[in-house]
């Protein structure tokens, strides 16, 4: 997904990825939870809150970088249903969804390297670097060994492989 939403103190919860994370990773098919302004691509095709993607259907290779907070879990579960893709989380190791979603369904982890500075619907990066360090979680071989060599900085792990 392009978008994470976490609430802050200025009361913007719509935060984009890092292009570099996109570029890094290849081509995707469907981000599921697109922001409805991008200012770059993050799939071939995107749903928006518009759309509601949790109700769609998923074709292909996903990127998902679900609304961070109590939804983040659905997201996370149509992931594993879904099984071909690459999410984009806070890597809080000790949750009911690191437990649930990642440990026992993921084929890798990439755990980033520092805090992700998120970037602004209108194309510029946040002064301020996200709130937890974030990782990347593959569904499928495939995109474990694209996460695994697709050079951003952080430790990558093998998982259900």
């Amino acid at each position: 997904m392009n978008t994470a939403f976490e609430r802050v103190k200025a009361g913007k919860d719509e935060w984009l990825t890092p292009p570099i994370i996109i570029e890094s990773l290849g081509d995707f098919d469907l981000d599921p939870c697109a922001s409805l302004i991008r200012p770059w691509a993050t799939a071939k095709h995107h749903y928006t809150i518009e759309d509601n993607g949790l109700i769609q259907p998923w074709k292909g290779r996903i990127w998902c970088n679900p609304p961070y907070g109590r939804q983040t879990g659905k997201w996370l579960a149509k992931m594993v249903e879904h099984g071909n893709g690459i999410a984009l989380i806070f890597a809080r190791t000790e949750t009911k969804n690191f437990f649930r979603y990642i440990w026992p369904a993921a084929h890798g982890v990439m755990f980033l390297k520092g805090r992700l500075a998120f970037y602004h619907t209108d194309g510029t990066i946040a002064q301020n670097s996200a709130g937890a360090p974030s990782c990347l979680v593959a569904y499928g071989m495939e995109n474990a060994k694209i996460l695994r060599e697709c050079g951003l900085n952080g430790k990558f792990l093998y998982i259900n492989s």
